[in-house]
């Protein structure tokens, strides 16, 4: 007891930045996808569509379908290092080199691949929607963003709650990913400890930290599912 109690300062520093990562990489992925979401839903392809329109619409089409693509399609851990180690070799006019710190090139990473799964997510939650809901609301006279923003946003972000609660908990657990640049997270502060004291300890008290976050996460989205479910019947 007494050697986890000394080594719980560096743990809990670390503890601070994986926090500080998760939360930097939530708050920024989850409106990141929902744009890009609705933006890849509007240049999709439809029949009132002119030629001016459609020539608009390809280019941002192609843009969005190959961020997608390399996002979900390549490995976390490798765009890691890519945006750690090869920021380091772009050259800035100054002569300098643009080199992120492993916390910055940690959270481009994290942001950018977990906008592109929240963006599917979301993507799935618009296409879910009732076609019927969208004829009533051109009855209605409401525009394309009238409709997005008072009928289909609402009623996507009701289905779209379970799988964004199973991505943030798996992003509680790619947080660790970033300990592979040298990030002195939780995962990399444990790893020093064990390195250093040749003991196991220091592992098994992370374990229980990341448990501890993603049981706290689970009661908190639970909590949402059932108020937004009881919402749901008040509205019926």
């Amino acid at each position: 007891m007494d050697y986890i109690i000394s080594i719980m300062p560096q743990l809990l520093e670390g503890l601070k930045i994986t926090l500080y990562l998760f939360a930097v990489t939530l708050v920024l992925s989850l409106p990141l996808g929902l744009l890009i979401a609705l933006l890849n839903e509007a240049v999709q392809k439809k029949l009132t569509d002119n030629l001016f329109v459609k020539i608009i619409k390809l280019p941002i089409r192609v843009i969005i379908y190959l961020y997608l693509l390399i996002f979900r399609g390549t490995p976390l851990m490798l765009q890691l290092f890519f945006f750690y180690f090869g920021s380091a070799m772009i050259k800035l006019p100054n002569g300098d080199t643009m080199a992120l710190s492993a916390f910055m090139a940690s959270a481009i990473a994290f942001v950018l691949n977990y906008s592109a799964y929240f963006a599917e997510i979301f993507r799935g939650g618009i296409i879910g929607v009732n076609n019927g809901q969208y004829e009533a609301s051109k009855a209605l006279g409401l525009t394309g963003i009238q409709t997005m923003r008072y009928v289909v946003v609402p009623q996507m972000l009701r289905t779209v709650i379970p799988p964004i609660a199973n991505e943030t908990i798996v992003l509680v657990k790619d947080t660790a990913l970033a300990s592979s640049i040298a990030l002195i997270d939780l995962m990399r502060a444990s790893q020093r400890a064990v390195n250093r004291d040749m003991k196991i300890s220091p592992l098994l008290v992370a374990a229980l930290f990341y448990l501890a976050i993603t049981l706290i996460l689970t009661f908190i989205f639970n909590r949402v599912e059932k108020r937004l479910s009881i919402s749901e019947q008040g509205v019926k």
